[in-house]
């Protein structure tokens, strides 16, 4: 699961990267296309927020699993030591 947040998180800063890089160069001005600059750069703002939201919900969850993972190993190697003694 962590490592599809991870990608999305960067699929969306790419997209982010462009629409601010769209904003700066001369394709908004250019008639047929979306040319109200603010616009650009909002979306690639909104787009940078979301991608950092995601991130940091792919880190928290990745953290969780190797937590949960630790403490499954420590259970078993508890029963291993029970069985041992018994």
């Amino acid at each position: 699961m962590g490592r599809n947040l991870y990608i999305l998180a960067g699929t969306l800063l790419i997209l982010a990267i462009v629409s601010f890089g769209v904003s700066y160069t001369n394709i908004a001005q250019q008639p047929g296309s979306p040319g109200d600059i603010s616009l650009w750069r909002s979306m690639g703002l909104v787009l940078f927020v979301i991608s950092m939201v995601v991130g940091l919900g792919a880190i928290l969850t990745t953290l969780f699993e190797q937590a949960e993972r630790h403490t499954e190993e420590q259970r078993e190697e508890q029963r291993r030591a029970r069985r041992k003694r018994g």
